[in-house]
């Protein structure tokens, strides 16, 4: 198991009969690998911290000495150190992370630690490892959703009244406010931040000390290992331990692409707005870009790239998806999960980082805003006046529509248009208190 820093490790799988590459299969077993170690590199903070957890479990039950449980916890934390560091790098020397973490013990510890792999398979390895990095992407996923939504609440509170253009089919409506509009992103990544903690609830079980799907002849302290990582529940079934791979990779993936769905119309809404023709946004310095030929050019890149993100997200869902056709027990098809998970995982992250950054430095440009509007946005707003006065709206409706040549300017104003909508859910502030509520936590 020995491995110096220029010799390749032995696959922990490799035994007599079953020997690792030769020159004849070095294409096949490449292949079969898919760059697993490569993935690891995401993966192996958590490996290590689930391999510290599963040695002082075997400790406690006597299976390790407990003066060699610490020299492997202290070897585990020299080892997460350099890799954090870049002393430690994980690259093709190895299988996978689990055979790093093994081959750096054995050669920091000998035969003591060769001794951290009883009572767990590859596969709960694995599993432990996704789960709490799951879980870690989206305790930091969440996070996000709640700083984007502040920024946005910030900039709904500072222009809570100032009108706009409402929109459907990118037809002008109604006469809306920059409150609303931004509003509504600081309420959508609110429910996202709910939906990323609703998300880590649902996957917050330990399935390690379940082996590979059948469980383990030991008396395995699985709750305090389990406590010892943080999780709040043991997943008790093994096989349904094996089952949920691919599938809790597919529910973060969802859940992930809510938020970036939100950051997808709120590009959208940043690219379009600050075209010409509209006027209404001007982005940041650094969020835009020259042309190589056009002088003139500032193009909403970061824009378009945050929009274009979500389709990454979709696309390693519908990936996984594809891959979960399988019966009972473990299946290498699972491997297949592993790099679109990580990759959305990565993309959405990096998305998300960017925004509040974006929207605090965008320039709203309001008085181009308010001369959009247009008496014909008021329609709507004449035809519930008529229809409050005992006209019925069918006919109001039809009157409303007449009337709209000959609206004075005392019929249009975008500010009185908007504090006439009392009930819940209308512009100002109760709305966004209501928003900021959730954001506060």
């Amino acid at each position: 198991m020995t491995v110096g820093m220029n010799n390749a490790a032995s696959p922990l799988w490799a035994k007599p009969g079953a020997a690792a590459a030769s020159a004849e299969t070095a294409d096949a077993m490449a292949f079969m690998s898919r760059d697993d170690v490569i993935l690891d590199r995401e993966l192996f903070p958590f490996d290590i911290r689930a391999t510290r957890a599963h040695v002082n479990g075997l400790a406690s039950i006597g299976l390790i000495e407990r003066g060699d449980a610490d020299r492997i916890g202290g070897a585990l934390s020299e080892l997460d150190e350099r890799f954090a560091s870049g002393a430690f790098v994980l690259d093709e020397r190895f299988e996978d992370g689990h055979t790093a973490i093994e081959s750096f013990l054995v050669e920091k510890l000998g035969e003591t630690g060769k001794r951290v792999h009883l009572g767990r398979s590859r596969n709960d390895q694995v599993a432990v490892a996704l789960r709490l990095y799951m879980m870690d992407v989206l305790d930091r996923a969440r996070s996000s959703c709640l700083a984007i939504g502040r920024a946005a609440l910030g900039v709904a509170r500072a222009h809570e009244f100032d009108p706009m253009p409402g929109y459907t089919h990118l037809q002008r409506a109604v006469p809306s406010t920059v409150g609303l509009w931004m509003g509504s992103f600081a309420e959508g990544f609110a429910d996202c931040a709910a939906l990323c903690a609703l998300t880590r609830s649902w996957i917050d079980a330990s399935p390690l000390g379940t082996a590979a799907g059948y469980g383990v002849n030991l008396p395995l302290a699985r709750e305090s290992v389990a406590d010892e990582l943080g999780f709040a529940r043991l997943q008790v079934n093994p096989m349904a331990a094996q089952s949920s791979r691919g599938r809790l990779e597919h529910q973060v993936v969802a859940t992930l692409w809510q938020a970036m769905q939100e950051v997808r119309r709120l590009a959208w809404d940043y690219s379009l707005f600050s075209a010409e023709e509209f006027g209404f946004v001007t982005l940041g310095a650094g969020f835009v870009t020259g042309s190589s030929i056009m002088p003139i050019k500032k193009n909403p890149d970061m824009a378009e790239l945050l929009r274009a993100s979500c389709a990454v997200v979709g696309g390693a869902m519908g990936e996984i998806q594809q891959a979960m056709s399988l019966p009972s027990g473990y299946h290498r098809d699972l491997q297949i999960t592993k790099p679109a998970f990580v990759r959305a995982a990565k993309v959405s992250l990096e998305a998300m980082a960017h925004i509040p950054r974006l929207i605090g430095t965008a320039t709203l440009h309001t008085e181009r805003m308010a001369s959009a509007m247009d008496p014909a946005m008021f329609a709507t707003d004449h035809a519930v006046k008529l229809a409050g006065e005992g006209v019925p709206f069918r006919d109001a409706y039809v009157r409303a529509a007449e009337a709209i040549a000959g609206m004075r300017p005392a019929d249009c104003d975008a500010e009185t248009s908007v504090r006439a909508r009392v009930s819940p859910g209308g512009c100002g502030a109760l709305m966004l208190d209501a928003i900021e509520a959730r954001l506060t936590v």
